[in-house]
């Protein structure tokens, strides 16, 4: 990557990390008296949680309907969801262990003025609360985010069978989810300065003990991320294509992990994976549908991210994250959000917003986790978009059989078929 192109990848992330360290520092210097500057955090943080439900709302469906027009092999969407699904609490059980041994945030107990951590859903509140709520309206309340989704999912699958995308209702939804997304980026360019209010506030308060929980949790998921990738890669490259698997896995890796580390955006690494599937000898009609979607559902280091946010949040709160009931739930929501959400432009910050409606933390929880979100992006999507070309070499065996590498033929990769690709797959950027 030149300059130009590093700097247009990494500007908006080190920007608003250079509002928060502003922000903390003011605080650090001027202790309680930087709560003054909590009303601006506070403009911010509502207007995410207002343009968030109208969001997931549209750009699901929209994606939805249009993906479903789609003419996919059943074998290989079953094996693809299977997949996904199963890496994703392999992902998810490595970081319950690795949380309960080295908590995230060992140093910091916060309780917040807005109020006490509500009470979390139980498992049975949580399978009504995803499928149904009792009102209409209901549906256009981000205390329902689940219930919302899965109308947008039904809007979606409704659309596509009244002429999807090209029908009058799916131009309206895909114009109006420009619109929307629109007004999510003028919003964010309030972010450094919102966030960074925020923070000066939460460091002027409570210390600046909190930043030292950063450090600690980026810390701990990097080197998480590493051991993910050479033991659990290497184990799904192994069951793919024995030996000769894994030798092709980790000799063809390295340019679309640069690739999705460098740009932040597994869509932009889509190219490159196809390049890699196919001197793997993945076949093409495998990866054509395996690297697109999952550049906006196959999310191991999202789901590695979000329960470490997840622990992050109980430990600050002073609350116990034990339990199998807790545990059940962070791991449904890490692979909800990973699975679903991600879809969505803007799918990291919703995902954010899911965890704190349905943990019960009070809506200031959002912006610290958020940080989290920002630090540890570069490594999440490396992480998803490695677990991309694996995938597509899993899937392959599930439908081909043990022999499929020895069925490889000569192929080569159109870059145009590649960008047309990462426009199927509905991604936008950031820890997709």
């Amino acid at each position: 990557m030149t300059k130009k192109e590093l700097w247009e990848s990494y500007r908006f992330p080190l920007i608003l990390l250079g509002g928060i360290v502003l922000g903390a520092i003011i605080g650090i210097v001027f202790g309680k008296q930087a709560t003054v500057l909590k009303p601006l955090g506070d403009i911010f943080i509502n207007l995410m949680f207002t343009i968030v439900v109208p969001m997931v709302f549209v750009s699901i469906a929209t994606a939805v309907g249009s993906m479903l027009n789609l003419k996919r092999l059943g074998k290989i969407l079953g094996s693809l969801v299977f997949t996904f699904i199963v890496t994703g609490m392999f992902a998810a059980a490595l970081v319950l262990v690795v949380v309960n041994i080295w908590p995230p945030a060992a140093n910091t107990t916060v309780q917040l003025s807005a109020g006490k951590v509500g009470k979390a859903l139980s498992a049975g509140q949580m399978f009504v609360q995803t499928l149904t709520v009792d009102d209409f309206v209901g549906l256009f309340s981000r205390k329902n985010m689940l219930p919302n989704i899965v109308a947008a999912i039904a809007m979606g699958i409704a659309m596509s069978m009244c002429g999807g995308a090209e029908s009058p209702v799916g131009k309206f939804m895909a114009n109006l989810n420009d619109i929307i997304m629109k007004l999510v980026n003028m919003i964010m360019k309030l972010a450094p300065i919102g966030l960074g209010a925020y923070f000066a506030n939460l460091v002027g308060e409570y210390g600046p003990q909190l930043i030292g929980d950063y450090g600690r949790t980026m810390a701990i998921y990097y080197p998480m991320c590493i051991v993910y990738a050479i033991i659990f890669f290497t184990g799904y490259a192994y069951y793919a294509g024995g030996s000769r698997g894994i030798k092709a896995f980790w000799g063809h890796i390295l340019k679309p992990a640069v690739t999705a580390f460098g740009t932040q955006s597994s869509c932009a690494a889509i190219p490159a994976n196809m390049e890699a599937c196919d001197e793997i000898g993945v076949p093409e009609d495998i990866y054509d549908i395996v690297l697109p979607l999952g550049a906006t559902m196959h999310m191991d280091g999202s789901v590695l991210s979000s329960i470490i946010k997840i622990a992050f949040l109980f430990e600050i709160f002073g609350m116990p994250f034990t339990g199998v009931d807790v545990y059940a739930k962070a791991i449904a929501v890490s692979i909800l959000s990973a699975f679903v959400l991600s879809g969505a432009p803007g799918g990291g910050m919703v995902g954010e917003m899911l965890i704190v409606s349905l943990f019960g933390f009070p809506q200031e929880a959002f912006p610290i986790i958020v940080t989290i979100g920002y630090l540890v992006d570069p490594m999440a999507t490396c992480l998803n978009s490695s677990g991309d070309t694996v995938a597509s070499m899993m899937i392959s065996r599930m439908v081909e059989g043990k022999g499929w590498m020895d069925k490889k033929s000569d192929r080569k990769t159109d870059p145009e078929k590649a960008a047309i690709a990462a426009q199927i797959g509905g991604c936008d950027c950031g820890n997709k």
